[in-house]
């Protein structure tokens, strides 16, 4: 508790210093426990003078590396985040300073026990500093020339702790704030934990490092320094040290004559590859963590680093992205709305006339430019934020992938500018849902699945005798629930008709005591006397409630 607290305190003090309580907008339906404060402060304090999104993106870079980390993963939520927020968010750069007081030779004998020895010339100082890891050069017994990746000490707990906290305090501001449970903040936050965690995981990195480098093995799209993994712990990953220039120096790419055109199409190429062909696509492609091998500038290929963050799609929601690009790609927007239904994104009561007519309204101006104005990357934010108007929540799995298309966009459209990524996507979809309804496909996949079928058709008796047990034990219950529901029905027409009879006694004796009692009311109402008719106006009201009740 003390921990929420003095993280609380901290937050408080940085938002309070950028001025981040101006993000919250204060409405009709703003809770007055929150109105209030805001309102204070806002009155108070001096207007800020740098725009909001510089504000924030400062406020995360002095909050440390769990809060860059998480402004990175905010500035990929364009479909919840404004523009300027989500541009200044991508700003963000996770340089720290190395490691202080800090004997990477002492590290790694202590890690690596007997193995060190096979590790020469460690390099003291790191080639990179990142706020999870930092890198350093050294070379095997036989020369070649390797790096050393070391998760920085201590920092497991410190992220944890941190984002633990974080965790809480996003469920108090969507408990708090009206409209705050739209961006999906305790989620948000869960995600971003998940992909720490893998971050902080050498073992992890390797696997995935490994699994990648063998599917782009025959491959001149990308290539995957290789690990070497007897040297692998939780916090050492020892990997083959590759040479090229990073993609975002597009004038040292040029000086050296290569073909931008087609490294920008490569680009394209190969996240589809990762994304339909192998269902396992690096989700992490930011200019930091690509190089390009530009050993033969006419040929260029990418090189891949870090791959700590991996995603994956289940085969249905594979199936239904690459049908539904195909509707994109066809303008056939019924098709479009009867998908997003079919794969459970948005409820089956969704209005299809409507929602057809939203995506046709983002879809038709797009078709309108030309095909190299168009961003893909910014027209799926766009397809998620309008069937977000439909109650479609975050798809957790789609979130890496939009992530990834706009990193591999972006980068290719540096690149090259007049990148036509339609013309790319829609023949590589097209040869894809082709060879999935192919003949041979289904024919393949009944061969694959002839172990599990066999397997079952000889559990068929006992799992027939099964769910014969299970009808008649379903149908005792429903015949118990039915004798149930007449016992009930008895119960409340007694009930009913019991209600009746006292309404009808209490009315006549009503009407009867009128009538008796009309003459010595006449009577008293000629003498001026009055108590005789309040008693029994007293008495009639009375008797009316407890009729009526």
């Amino acid at each position: 508790m003390a921990n929420l607290l003095l993280q609380g305190v901290r937050l408080a003090r940085h938002a309070l210093k950028h001025r981040l309580d101006l993000l919250v907008p204060i409405t009709s339906n703003t809770k007055r426990r929150v109105r209030w404060p805001l309102l204070t402060l806002r009155k108070v304090l001096p207007e800020p003078k740098q725009p909001r999104g510089v504000r924030l993106r400062s406020a995360f870079l002095e909050l440390g590396p769990v809060y860059i980390k998480l402004g990175q993963l905010l500035s990929t939520r364009r479909d919840l985040l404004p523009s300027d927020l989500a541009d200044e968010l991508s700003l963000l750069q996770d340089q720290v300073p190395g490691i202080e007081n800090f004997c990477v030779q002492d590290f790694v004998n202590q890690h690596l026990g007997e193995l060190a020895n096979n590790l020469r010339d460690i390099e003291a100082m790191p080639l990179a500093s990142a706020s999870i890891a930092q890198v350093h050069t050294a070379s095997l017994v036989d020369g070649a020339q390797v790096v050393i990746k070391i998760v920085r000490p201590g920092i497991a707990e410190k992220i944890r702790s941190d984002m633990k906290n974080l965790q809480r305090l996003a469920q108090r501001i969507s408990d708090l704030i009206n409209g705050a449970d739209r961006l999906h903040l305790p989620r948000i936050i869960a995600d971003q934990t998940t992909v720490l965690e893998q971050e902080l995981d050498m073992f992890h990195e390797a696997r995935n490092q490994i699994q990648l480098r063998r599917n782009f093995a025959e491959s001149d799209l990308l290539y995957v320094p290789r690990v070497h993994a007897q040297f692998t712990r939780q916090n050492i990953l020892v990997m083959e040290r590759v040479y090229g220039v990073p993609v975002s120096h597009v004038e040292e790419l040029k000086r050296q004559n290569v073909d931008l055109k087609l490294l920008a199409h490569k680009g394209v190429e190969a996240f589809f590859t990762q994304v339909f062909d192998d269902n396992f696509f690096h989700a992490d492609m930011h200019p930091g963590n690509v190089l390009v091998d530009t050993n033969d500038p006419s040929n260029p290929r990418y090189i891949a680093l870090d791959c700590a963050i991996i995603g994956t799609l289940e085969t249905a929601d594979q199936n239904y992205l690459a049908h539904n690009l195909l509707a994109f790609f066809q303008r056939d927007y019924a098709r479009v709305v009867e998908l997003h239904i079919q794969s459970g994104w948005v409820p089956p009561d969704t209005k299809t006339d409507e929602f057809e007519r939203v995506i046709r309204e983002i879809c038709e101006p797009i078709f309108a430019k030309p095909l190299d104005e168009i961003s893909f990357g910014e027209f799926i934010v766009e397809l998620f934020r309008a069937a977000g108007q439909f109650n479609m929540e975050v798809q957790p799995q789609l979130v890496l992938l939009q992530k990834t298309l706009l990193y591999i966009e972006g980068l290719g459209r540096q690149l090259y500018p007049q990148l036509d990524l339609w013309e790319t996507a829609q023949p590589f979809m097209e040869r894809w849902v082709a060879q999935r309804v192919a003949p041979a496909n289904f024919i393949q996949e009944w061969v694959d699945a002839g172990p599990t079928i066999w397997q079952q058709l000889l559990r068929l008796p006992s799992l027939m005798q099964a769910n014969d047990t299970q009808i008649n034990l379903l149908k005792s219950h429903v015949h118990q629930q039915s004798e149930s529901l007449k016992r009930i029905e008895g119960v409340l027409h007694k009930q009913n008709s019991s209600r009746r009879y006292k309404r009808v006694a209490g009315i006549s004796l009503i009407g009867l005591s009128t009538w008796i009692l009309w003459q010595p009311i006449a009577q008293g109402l000629n003498n001026g006397d009055l108590s005789m008719l309040a008693g029994v106006v007293s008495a009639f009201l009375g008797s009316a409630l407890l009729v009526r009740a």
